[in-house]
This record gives C-alpha cells, structure tokens and sequence, in this order.
C-alpha cells in the first residue's frame, strides 16, 4: 500500500495536468504486432514537473512498485511481451510448441510476401526480446510458496568452480535448459573423462622423455665440445649468415628428446586406440541417453518441427509430400544455384585468404631470420642468450605468435560472413542451417588453425635442396631449414602458443564478454536492476545466448579434439592441457548460463547431430597424420636405420650418429652469391641429409642410406596405419553401439506396449459383442481343451 498523503498529492497533481496528457492507444490488425504507446506532451510545463515528479517517486519507491507493476524501470514504458512458461515435465512439449507457433505466426504481407514469425518481429524491433523467464535469483533460494529455485539449486551444484571434482547435475540441466544443451554438456563431461586417460599416459611419455634426457646420445654428442663443437655447419641463409657450430643448437636439441623419443611411437599408437574407444564408447553413451530422456522415436517429431519460418517466407510453389500427401512449401533448386556458387566461392576465397597469410607468416620467418642470425652474432651481450634463444628458435617463437593473431582476426571476420551467406542459401529446415553452417565453419577453421602445423609437419625442411643447390621461394627467399634434431621441436612449439593461446583467448572471452555488456547495460540504466525489479526486467537485462550459441560451444570443442588427435605424435602433453580447459571450460559455461544469460528455449536434440561425422573423419585422418610424423618429422626413424643397419660400436649402437647424419660440402663449391664474404681457415661444412661427399664420383647426390631411410620411413607408414586400423575396426565391431540391456529395456517396452494394445482390443471386441468375461473365458478354455483332445488323438 502506498502513503495516503503521497496519493492525494498524485491525485492533485494528476488533475491539474490531466488535460496535458494525451493517452494514445494504437492497434494493428494482427494480434503479435500489437503497439502501445504512452506519449507525453512535452510543450506545457506542469505536464513535464508531474512526470518528473512521478518518476522520482517510484525511483523511491522500487521495492514495491517492482512487485505488482507492469512498467518498465522507468515508469513510463509499458511492457509488451514476455515469452516464458511453466516448467512442467508433463506440459514440456506442449509449451515448446507454443514457442512454435510464435515463430511460425504470420503477421502481414510485405512486397506480395508473408510475414512470418516472433523472429522477424524481433529483427524489425517491433519487439525488443522473446524469452521464457528463470526460475529466479541465481544468488539465493525461492521462498515459500513458491516453486523450487532450479536456477539456484543448479549455480550451487554445477557452476561454482569449487565442484569441479564432481558429477554435472545432467537430468536437472536437461530439465531447465532442454535436451539440446543438455547433451551438449554430457558430451563434452563424457569427453573430458576420456581425456583423462590419455593425459595419464600423454604425461608418463613426457616424463619418461624428462629422465632420459640426460643419456641420449644424440644430445650428448651435439653438445661435446669435442664433437658437436668441432662440426662447422653451413649458413643458414645467404651471405648474411655466417658459418655455425653444431653445439649451439645443446639446448634445443635437448628439448626436442623430451617429445621425439621412444615413446613417441607407443603414444602414436596409443591415441589412435583411444580415439575408438571414444567414438565407440560415446556411441553407446548417447543410445543410453536417447532412452533415459525418451528421445528413441524423436526424429520425426524434429523433421517436423524444424521448418525455418524464412523458408516459408520465401517460398512461392508448394509440393505434395510423398509421406504425409499433404501440399507442403517448396523451393526450386534453381532458384538457390546461385547462392550455392556464391557460397562456395566465398569459402574457397577465406581459405586462400588463410594460405595466403600463412605464406606471408612463412616469408616473415624467412626474411627475420637473417637479421635475427646476424643480430645475435654481432652482439657479444647476446653470448649466454644464444646458448638457448638461437635464431631458429627466435623466428619460431614470433612466428607462431604472430600466425596466431592472424588465426583470431580472420576467425573474428568469417565468422559473420559465413552466417550471412548461410541465411542467403535459405535452408528448408533449423538442421539443414545448422549442418551448411557447420560445413563452412569447420572447413575454414581447419585450415585455418591446422594449416601452420600440417606446414611445419610435412613441407618444412623437406625441399630444401643442399648447399650450392638450395631452393627458394618466389625465387627470393632460401626455403626454411629444420634443426639438426628435426623438425618436431617447432612443430610442439607452434602447436602449444596456438592451442594454449586459444584455449586462454577462448575462456576469457566467454567470461568477461557477457559480463561486461550485462555490466554496460546495467550502468546504461543507472541501476542494480538484479536486486530491486521484476524478473522479466532482471532477465531482460541479461545477455542472449542466441541461437548460434551453442553451435559455437561444439566448435570449439571439435577444434580442440583436433589438436589433440591430429598431431598428438608430436606434443603428449596436449590431452594434459585440453584435460585443464574442459575443467575450466565446464564450470565456465555453467556459470555464464546461469548467472549471465537469459534462459534459452528448450529444444530437443537426440544427439550431436553433424560433429559426431566430423569427429569420425578427424579419427580417421590422425592416425595417418602421427604416422607420416612419427615417420617424416620426427628423428626416430634414422637413428632406427643407423642403429641395426650402419653403426660399428656394439656396446654403444648409437654412438656416431650424429656425424653419420650430416653430409660434407666443399665451401669452394658455393655460388657467390650464397656464400659469406669473410674467408676461413676451413673448407668444408655439414649439413643435415644423406648426400655422397664432394670427393665421390657422384658428389651431392643422394646415398644409398638416403634410400633405406625412405623405404624404413614408407614401411612404418604402412605397418602403423594398417595396425591401427585393424585394432579400431576389431574395436567397433567388439563394442555394440547401443548397450545390451537398453536393448532389452527398448524390446520389453514394445512387447508391452503391444500386450497393452492387445488387451485393449480384446476388451473392446468383448464389449462390442457383449460377451461376460467369465463366460467368454470358459469358452476359450473349453475350445483349448478340444483342440488338445483332437491333438492327442491325432
């Protein structure tokens, strides 16, 4: 109840200005696009005091006026339209099929077209907001009488960070949120405890690598002084770079045993069994939770559903469905052609955008390196630096960097295009939208997160040529050259700045960007609103998590299961850094969702529709993919070849190997142009390849040990892809893909069902014929005692 004094001031006052107020009531001839307005005439005075007066007051006067009004903070904007509904088990899928009809509803004719939909009244601002309401304060308990507090109880037990240790609170997830988000975090806790096993043994491999730094032999010889130190390597670039000693590169060298050791071939082939057992054991997963949520028989009710309102909009035929033989809209093929061929001009151009910024990124590489190389030989302070920054490092390091601001900007940008161009396409259904998207954005993204390691892996280092013979680049720059040790080290360097940058980039951005624009729009309207007004204004306040949200949640976890399985050969650690992000990851979604965005319609989902296709072809490529690296990046194969085919010491087998790996050029047979223009007291230098010496008949040319290197590195492609792949195809075939006894629970409800319907006809059979049921049983049992009699006759 207000002040009896303040009300008869309001009522004075209203009766002084009551004739400078104009109400003004306006009404479409459609129901959804109904207006009201509530204008003031602001030319008289006393109007413009009494209204300032009557906001000021209920500024006051919040705490009440809040409860019970049907206005907007300020008193003066009345609300329109609030989507929300009762969380009823029951009348779930009733009430998703209000929000059906809003998005189907048509509301007019434009241009000959109709109208359709609460989105379109949305995007035209007829309506600023369509949402279902939550429960309540996600900071405190609902009070009796009313409902549980699900928003509250799931903050409590799912979003605080201290509960990372425990189960997600999946059937009450689904409940609040629908079944589409809630398989989304049960996929993503399924795959988090997945990691967990490979991070165990990721983490074993990298300590075994730790210990036995110490006595690898390779290491020991590069940095001896008396080896490593005596061998005068080759420039690395023309006339810029000098002469080099090969115990410069002691550190680096070590560092590359940590990931290119023994173990490097167990783990290879352990990821690939664990990614069957993922995909499989993830199969039976989701059948188990098909039947729990009662999705077995959902894929009709969804093609059904599904129908995008723009679709209709846009469509001017119609087309018998074969199966309902009802007319139905239909586009012709024609007419989406052209959009086609723009889509996919569109994609290719991105990603020759990306190869095109990943050439650049190399020809930073190439020319930085040279000026880094004369740099740190100039510069005596850089003396204690170079013994672990070497130049190769140096250029790797800000490479990789500075590739990974190149990935964020394009992602940032193909982003909004790939969905505009999307919309053009007009698909029929939400899964069709869904499924085209998909396809562009994870194509790009492959290309453009992968296409830097697939360079590093495969290419750089391959065709450099040799001293006297190098190949270049645009005919201008000296192909990249890898370390001594191989290419394995740059290759878990840039896989760690991109995948850790990401995974950090991707955490805050979830967290501080809602957050900020809540905070943005909270501080637009001078006020806390969360404590002092209504629950639909409290959640208006908060931010959409739109359509497209959780579409963005599943590609970034693909993306992250790509780096984890693609090139996982090379850097064991990766389960280990995605185990800490998912951690982190889930406890940040949950909290943004509960305490940051508005609460989503519930939509239903029996699945994680198109990813599980591309998880299934990302499995298949990793297995060929940490092949050709154990086999072309990594040094495991030649030290395998010189170990059992060329080394002489049979106490220590591997002793020599790093002189036997290093080939002899005569400094005299350097182009001009090439070589540095200072004279040493030495004639020759090494570098990394199997090449005849300069005193053979036939100088430069590939030996005979380059070829048992390639046939060995060829043989382990083939004998690991075919082990693995029989192991993965034993595994699916030994793991069924839905449990045996959901299989049992599924036919026993059938048979029940049909019992059911079966006793139901019978009843009404009997009815119908008005036969008692004792007499109707005694005849039967009187007909059975026949028909054995006759039997047993017989």
């Amino acid at each position: 109840m207000g002040d009896p004094d303040l009300l008869e001031v309001l009522a004075e006052e209203g009766e002084k200005v009551n004739k400078h107020i104009d109400y003004s009531f306006q009404m479409s001839e459609s129901l959804s696009s109904r207006e009201t307005s509530f204008l003031i005439n602001e030319e008289t005075m006393p109007a413009k005091r009494f209204n300032l007066f009557l906001r000021r007051r209920l500024m006051f006067q919040k705490n009440q006026q809040s409860k019970d009004s049907i206005f907007f903070r300020d008193g003066i904007r009345q609300i329109d339209f609030v989507l929300s509904y009762v969380d009823d088990v029951k009348k779930d899928a009733e009430l998703k099929a209000v929000y059906y009809i809003l998005s189907r509803c048509p509301f007019g004719i434009e241009d000959g077209k109709k109208r359709f939909g609460i989105e379109r009244l949305l995007n035209s601002n007829t309506y600023s907001s369509a949402y279902p309401l939550h429960d309540g304060q996600y900071w405190k308990p609902s009070e009796p009488p009313n409902p549980t507090n699900e928003r509250y109880t799931l903050h409590q037990n799912w979003a605080r960070f201290s509960y990372f240790y425990k189960e997600q609170p999946l059937d009450l997830i689904k409940n609040y949120y629908g079944e589409k988000i809630g398989i989304y975090f049960v996929f993503l806790g399924f795959y988090t405890e997945m990691l967990f096993f490979a991070a165990v043994v990721g983490l074993a491999c990298f300590i075994y690598g730790l210990l036995s730094m110490e006595h690898n032999t390779s290491s020991t010889e590069i940095c001896d002084p008396e080896i490593g130190g005596q061998m005068i390597m080759c420039p690395l670039c023309d006339q810029v770079c000098d002469y080099w000693r090969l115990n410069s590169t002691c550190l680096a060298s070590k560092f590359s045993h940590l990931f290119d050791n023994e173990s490097t071939v167990f783990f290879a082939i352990f990821m690939g069994i664990w990614v069957t057992l993922f995909l499989e054991f993830w199969k039976q997963r989701q059948a188990r939770l098909e039947y729990e949520w009662d999705l077995v028989d959902f894929e009709e009710e969804q093609q059904q559903l599904q129908l995008r309102p723009e679709f209709e909009a846009m469509c001017k035929h119609r087309k018998l469905n074969a199966v309902t033989k009802e007319m139905e809209p239909y586009m012709p093929l024609y007419t989406r052609i052209p959009w086609y061929f723009l889509s996919g001009a569109t994609v290719t151009l991105w990603m020759s955008l990306v190869v095109t910024s990943m050439v650049a990124v190399i020809v930073y590489r190439l020319s930085v390196f040279a000026t880094f190389a004369s740099f740190m030989e100039s510069d005596a302070s850089l003396k204690q630096v170079k013994s672990f920054l070497t130049p190769q490092i140096t250029t790797s390091l800000t490479g990789s960097c500075l590739n990974f601001i190149v990935i964020l900007i394009l992602n940032f940008f193909y982003e909004k295009i790939s969905a505009w161009i999307t919309k053009m396409e007009i698909p029929r259904t939400y899964q069709e939208y869904e499924s085209s998207l998909t396809l562009k954005m994870f194509l790009f993204q492959f290309v453009n997160f992968y296409s830097s390691c697939f360079y590093v892996a495969f290419f750089k280092g391959k065709f450099v040529g040799y001293p006297g013979k190098y190949t270049y680049l645009f005919n201008e720059w000296r192909s990249e050259e890898c370390d001594p040790g191989g290419c394995l080290i740059e290759l878990t360097t840039q896989l760690t700045i991109i995948m850790t940058g990401k995974q950090i980039f991707g955490n805050i951005k979830e967290a501080i960007y809602p957050l900020a624009l809540n905070w943005w729009r909270r501080r637009k309207a001078r006020t806390n609103s969360e404590k002092l007004y209504s629950r639909w204004e409290q959640d208006h306040d908060l931010e959409s998590f739109g359509p497209l949200g959780l579409f963005y949640e599943y590609l970034e976890t693909v993306t992250q299961f790509g780096f984890v399985t693609l090139f996982v050969a090379s850097f064991p650690l990766a389960p280990l850094l995605a185990l800490i992000n998912n951690i982190v990851e889930i406890r940040v979604d949950a909290w943004k969702l509960t305490t940051q965005y508005r609460r989503t319609v519930a939509s239903k989902a029996h699945s994680i529709g198109v990813w599980q296709d591309i998880l299934y072809g990302m499995a298949v490529l990793s297995v060929a993919t940490n092949a050709f690296i154990v086999a072309f990046t990594s040094d495991i194969i030649p030290r395998l070849v010189y170990y059992y085919a060329y080394s002489t010491n049979a106490t220590q087998p591997m002793t020599g190997y790093v002189n036997n790996s290093l080939s002899v050029f005569l400094i005299a047979d350097f182009p001009n142009h090439t070589a540095p223009s200072e004279k040493r007291d030495f004639i020759t230098c090494r570098y990394r390849d199997y090449r005849y010496p300069p005193d053979d008949e036939n100088k430069y040319f590939h030996n005979m040990q380059f070829w048992h290197v390639l046939a060995a590195k060829m043989t382990f492609i083939i004998v690991m892809e075919h082990v693995v792949f029989l192991v993965k195809f034993l595994l699916a075939w030994m793991i069924p893909d839905v449990p045996k006894d959901v299989v049992e629970r599924i036919k026993r409800e059938k048979l029940m069902t049909i019992k059911i319907l079966h006793d139901f006809e019978l009843n009404k059979l009997k009815e119908n014929l008005g036969i008692n049921s004792n007499e109707f049983a005694k005849h039967v049992m009187i007909e059975e005692n026949k028909a054995q009699l006759a039997k047993s006759t017989l």
